[in-house]
């Protein structure tokens, strides 16, 4: 069987909205490569992530991620010192221009500041009005409803996910896991599909002595699997930006081990067509090697276990 390969494209600052994605856009192109572009589609606050300062290896990651060079410093302004601009407003025709070139197109958040720093704590009414404020503005700008959504750092809760319940989604993207499942918590059992990440992300790699830039590549071509389709999260200002050669350089070297590409919605309808086989997992927050923080991830693989 074929190496499987789904990509993911977070999109989290107006600055990876206007220069990552269009990079990210060619690229793919050149190699006739699907992925899912997932949108930030409000106010970009990114400068106010500096509150996450007291979390676990936050500065570890810092430093060892140049994150000035990748994000550059008006971005890291954006929401504190400087006004935080509209990423919807600002690059729409970016983001339709995305789907007319035949890519998926989804929601990430519409505040991802807000999303990833506060969720945890916020009430369900404070979720489905800010997730209802990514819906009308990707309705706004395309015309008609998300059918995915892919939550901000990977936050994701009870309350999360009866707002995507209600929404209808056709899947989500929310947690760090093994495979397709339907999320559980505290007993109870959400029917939105979730489609995890199963690969690391680039920057819970880079800059480490044990992962230098020469060997990321292959490394992570390495960790994918015959059994399942693999799904990796990259960034519009990571591998658009910064880090594009060595996404110019997965692309090629996914090509040379002849990589078979799959589009995460093709993917869900095909499994939601089988929905009796999909397992339903628990779904909790941890803490995963080279991110600061605890992110949701999925509890057991393949049966799921606990």
């Amino acid at each position: 069987m074929p190496l499987r390969l789904a990509l993911k494209v977070d999109v989290d600052t107006d600055r990876g909205t206007r220069e990552g994605v269009p990079n990210l856009v060619e690229d793919l192109q050149a190699h006739d490569v699907p992925a899912c572009f997932l949108f930030s589609l409000g106010p970009d606050q990114t400068g106010r992530a500096i509150t996450r300062v007291f979390r676990p290896g936050f500065f570890q990651k810092v430093s060892r991620t140049s994150v000035v060079s990748l994000y550059g410093v008006r971005t890291l302004l954006n929401g504190t010192l400087l006004p935080a601009p509209h990423i919807g407003q600002r690059n729409a025709h970016i983001l339709r221009a995305v789907r007319e070139a035949g890519f998926e197109v989804g929601i990430h958040c519409f505040n991802h500041y807000r999303w990833q720093d506060h969720v945890q704590t916020m009430t369900l009414d404070e979720i489905a009005a800010e997730f209802g404020a990514a819906r009308e503005e990707f309705r706004r700008i395309f015309g008609g409803e998300a059918q995915t959504a892919g939550a901000a750092g990977w936050q994701s809760n009870a309350r999360s996910r009866e707002v995507y319940d209600r929404a209808e989604m056709l899947y989500s993207s929310d947690t760090r896991g093994s495979g397709p499942f339907f999320p559980r918590i505290d007993g109870r059992v959400f029917r939105t599909l979730e489609i995890p990440s199963t690969l690391p992300t680039l920057d819970e790699w880079m800059g480490r002595p044990e992962y230098p830039d020469d060997a990321i590549v292959d490394r992570l071509v390495a960790q994918l699997r015959e059994d399942q389709v693999n799904v990796f999260t990259l960034h519009a200002e990571i591998e658009g930006m910064g880090r594009r050669g060595l996404f110019q350089e997965l692309l090629a070297a996914c090509r040379r081990k002849r990589v078979k590409w799959v589009r995460l919605d093709e993917y869900a309808r095909d499994l939601l067509a089988r929905r009796e086989t999909i397992p339903v997992c628990d779904q909790s927050l941890a803490p995963i090697d080279g991110r600061s923080g605890v992110v949701a991830v999925q509890v057991g693989g393949g049966g799921c276990p606990a």
